[in-house]
């Protein structure tokens, strides 16, 4: 512990025996880094926060969802800094009166984008930051930019609106004309080929179900020929007339005949004969005919017409009538058929072609049908807008009026520097003594030269010394009194700069 006194004892000799290189190296190093200092700019922060509320009047379904708008909020905050928006800065604040040319405004936007800053601390809060020279030019550029990030939202929302209705305006009008066109190609290769058949699709499906009608009216055709034979052999066996007179059929012939007519009508609408109703008729049928059978030959001469033959005339010709609409049917259905394959045969593309057509047609018409949707929600949005905005901003924070600079930190920097030349000052006349190395002490002499001091003799100091080294004394305290008072006055103009800048 004695030695490392020792040697703390002798540094301080070798320190105060040099203090006036000290105190010249503090001053120099202390006014060369407060002129430093002083030299650097000042830059003064204004922020301000804006916060972005939806106001949705549309349902869920029309209303542009939270992803879109905040994706809207976010080109605008991404083109804030652009060349056009800075251009309105620099003439809309006091740095207008710093340009003259194109040129300069150029460079002063160049330096705003550099320091603005826009940052996104939640979902819907903004904070803008403006960093600039002077306090009242940094609250005006933050105010300036405000009004643009407000502006361009609101305005250009609707704007985007009215040149989104221009554009699906004038591609329903393209839709409308092509899908015109398609219609008219379709209705042509329709008429060409297809004619009449029945259905919907592909010349394939259609031919296909022309061919199944074609076997349906073949069994109704079987079905009204065999109804129709029936009905004319029970006219054949019906008398016209019933009556007194000989040959005129009796009630039980009349019934007879009323069974037969009744049996044949059963089988024409396809009745078998395991059918209860054709068992039933049969039964009546044989015991109708055993009475007739017993019945005597009525006579007479007179007679009237006979009901069951006016209802068999009846029913034949609605059966006729049935059968001639069939075959009409048929005749048409099968003239439509051979045209359709003498078209086919004679140009065989035209089969592919309409699958063509009609993959056209659909993809336009789907096309067109959502861009009439698309068309009526941007509408719909579009009165919305005009009622009330659909985005509404709120100034949470105005911008800030900053009433000390950011950076740099003088009063840290002042007070480095002087430390600085402190210990420099200290560190010089350290120095300065191991390259001139001198004994302080007998005991430093005998350890660096290993030989015994025998004795020392003390420093002989005159009067006039005396009062010399007084002087010396004096001076050196008032030079390192002065250091601090600089320090001070460097401290004390920091504070009056700061407080004729706010």
């Amino acid at each position: 512990m004695s030695g490392i006194l020792e040697e703390l004892r002798i540094a301080l000799h070798a320190i105060w025996t040099r203090r006036w290189l000290a105190l010249g190296v503090a001053w120099i190093v202390c006014i060369l880094g407060w002129l430093f200092v002083s030299q650097i700019p000042s830059r003064y922060e204004s922020r301000a926060r804006i916060a972005v509320q939806n106001a949705q009047l549309l349902p869920d379904g029309m209303a542009p969802g939270q992803s879109s708008q905040m994706q809207s909020v976010d080109q605008v905050r991404q083109t804030l800094i652009s060349a056009i928006n800075l251009q309105k800065v620099v003439r809309g604040t006091d740095l207008a009166s710093t340009v003259s040319s194109d040129a300069d405004v150029a460079a002063r936007v160049s330096a705003l984008a550099q320091s603005i800053k826009i940052e996104n601390q939640q979902d819907t809060v903004f904070q803008l930051t403006v960093t600039q020279s002077s306090p009242k030019l940094a609250q005006q550029v933050a105010q300036k930019l405000v009004d643009i990030f407000v502006e361009s939202n609101l305005v250009g929302d609707r704007n985007n609106t009215a040149q989104s209705l221009t554009f699906l305006d004038r591609q329903l009008n393209e839709r409308q004309k092509q899908l015109q066109e398609a219609e008219a190609k379709r209705a042509r290769y329709q008429n060409q080929f297809m004619g009449g058949l029945p259905g919907s699709g592909s010349v394939a499906d259609r031919i296909g179900l022309a061919r199944s009608q074609m076997a349906q009216l073949d069994s109704d055709l079987a079905a009204a020929q065999s109804s129709v034979a029936a009905l004319s052999g029970q006219m054949a066996a019906t008398p016209r007339t019933v009556g007194e007179g000989g040959g005129v059929a009796g009630p039980a012939k009349v019934r007879l005949a009323t069974l037969q007519s009744q049996l044949a009508d059963a089988r024409a609408r396809g009745f078998t004969d395991n059918h209860p109703d054709v068992i039933a008729l049969k039964n009546q049928l044989a015991a109708a005919q055993a009475a007739a059978r017993a019945e005597p030959a009525g006579g007479g001469a007179g007679g009237q017409a006979n009901p069951l033959y006016l209802s068999l005339q009846s029913m034949m010709a609605e059966k006729q009538a049935q059968l001639a609409s069939l075959k009409m049917r048929k005749s048409q259905l099968q003239g439509d058929l051979d045209r359709l394959n003498a078209s086919l045969a004679g140009d065989p593309e035209a089969a592919a072609e309409q699958g063509s057509i009609d993959r056209d047609y659909q993809v336009l018409k789907d096309s067109y049908d959502q861009l009439l949707r698309q068309r009526e929600q941007v509408a719909l949005r579009g009165q919305a807008q005009n009622q009330t905005d659909s985005m509404r901003f709120s100034l949470i924070d105005p911008p800030t009026y900053p009433r000390a600079p950011s950076a740099p930190n003088r009063m840290l920097l002042l007070t480095g520097v002087f430390l600085a030349g402190l210990g420099l000052g200290v560190g010089a006349a350290f120095g300065l003594s191991k390259l001139r190395q001198t004994f302080t002490t007998p005991q430093s002499l005998q350890k660096t030269m290993g030989l015994p001091v025998i004795g020392s003799i003390g420093e002989v100091v005159t009067r006039t010394q005396v009062e010399t080294r007084a002087k010396r004394l004096k001076l050196f305290l008032g030079g390192t009194a002065a250091l601090g008072a600089a320090y001070g006055m460097v401290v004390a103009i920091e504070l009056l700069q700061r407080g004729m800048a706010a």
